[in-house]
């Protein structure tokens, strides 16, 4: 249901594109155009922003930070009212300056006004975009398909994204957005931020919206903040408290917990509650907090029977919470490790290293080592394959 069948237009280097962005007012449209482009300059694309929103107050102040944020050249007015000769004017100029990816954000509105779609279709007429991008709140639901099926109408939509992913939801709409506009996801937004922007992946997506996690994408978010090597011996041995206290940490480096906790199977639902991501945050910094009150053998500790009613005591005393706060912690403790040591998890590192083995089983020793052992040479790989992809 999520693949179309056929592909969405992508914009070739070199070859100027014109990429038009379509949705309702707070679908978070602007930002989003913001991302595309910044998507594509780190690609190294020359890409340019014309806001032809001239029915929003603040539009046009809104693209002009964001696109100065994101070192993207602009286009727009403060007296010009009509979005189509704005529209027009924007397209040329960056035609003239050799930018090959030019961007037009267009009106929004809180609801599905014909004028609205009038405008859509006049300022499609009069720039010829290569592509009609549907931006969609991810949070909307079944409204989806109505919305996207009027837009489709009007306007000859050729790719989705979906906004707002990194709160409680799952981005349900986007099936039924796939089906109105029979265009493909290309996209989604996963936060307030410029970076909080990844491309659309079906199988992981489809996973994490039948909870069944998504531990691939998991993975590549772990490595980017532990290296394989310690987190190997850290994974096979007993999940004791030390682990979870590390592991919290380095969660809170990989972007929204919400969206973290969703990749782990049968996590989400029980460790935070649905739209409740800052009570989340709190309870996981009340938890590190009594563990900062623990002796090194608790920590390191794997009898159940060391932590008795002496031992609670004295830790809800030095964190400063209450006693059952410490049971609730050392209960969710035991759950979590159940729950982990069921995981895959094991296989998916090692897959990852090992296909690196036949490379470093080639390189001289003296070689492997100037290149900062294994580790150095995942981050090389991983440089090559990012250089490949820009070219």
């Amino acid at each position: 249901m999520l693949d179309p069948g056929k592909p969405a237009f992508t914009p070739s280097k070199g070859k100027p594109s014109v990429v038009m962005f379509v949705g309702l007012q707070g679908s978070g449209k602007t930002t989003t155009c913001t991302k595309y482009a910044d998507y594509y300059r780190r690609k190294g694309f020359s890409p340019a922003l014309v806001c032809a929103d001239t029915f929003r107050a603040g539009a046009f102040d809104q693209l002009k930070q964001n696109a100065s944020k994101a070192k993207i050249p602009f286009y727009g007015s403060y007296n010009e009212s009509d979005p189509v000769k704005i529209a027009v004017e924007g397209v040329d100029r960056f035609r003239k300056e050799k930018c090959d990816l030019i961007i037009v954000d267009t009106s929004g509105r809180h609801k599905q006004e014909a004028a609205l779609f009038e405008e859509m279709r006049q300022v499609s007429e009069a720039t010829k975009p290569d592509l009609v991008i549907f931006v969609m709140d991810g949070s909307i639901g079944q409204a989806a398909f109505d919305q996207a099926q009027a837009f489709k109408q009007s306007a000859s939509v050729g790719a989705v994204i979906v906004t707002k992913m990194d709160g409680h939801a799952k981005g349900g709409g986007a099936l039924s957005a796939v089906a109105a506009t029979r265009s493909p996801v290309i996209f989604i937004g996963t936060g307030e931020h410029i970076p909080d922007f990844e491309v659309f992946d079906v199988k992981p997506f489809v996973s994490r919206l039948l909870g069944m996690g998504d531990l691939s994408g998991l993975m590549d978010k772990i490595q980017n903040v532990m290296p394989a090597d310690e987190l190997v011996p850290n994974l096979t041995a007993a999940f004791t408290l030390r682990l979870l206290y590390q592991m919290f940490q380095n969660f809170q480096n990989m972007g929204p917990l919400g969206q973290l906790f969703s990749m782990i199977p049968g996590l989400s639902a029980q460790f935070i509650e649905k739209g409740k991501e800052k009570e989340g945050q709190a309870k996981i910094k009340r938890y590190m907090t009594i563990m900062d009150s623990m002796t090194e053998k608790e920590l390191d500790n794997t009898n159940p029977k060391l932590m008795n009613e002496s031992r609670i005591n004295r830790i809800a005393r030095g964190s400063g919470r209450l006693v059952k706060e410490v049971v609730d912690m050392l209960e969710e403790h035991k759950r979590i490790a159940k729950m982990w040591s069921k995981l895959p998890i094991h296989n998916l590192i090692r897959n990852k290293r090992d296909s690196l083995k036949p490379l470093v089983n080639a390189l001289p020793p003296n070689m492997l080592n100037q290149l900062g052992g294994l580790n150095g040479l995942q981050n090389m790989m991983k440089q090559m394959g990012s250089q490949k992809k820009m070219s």
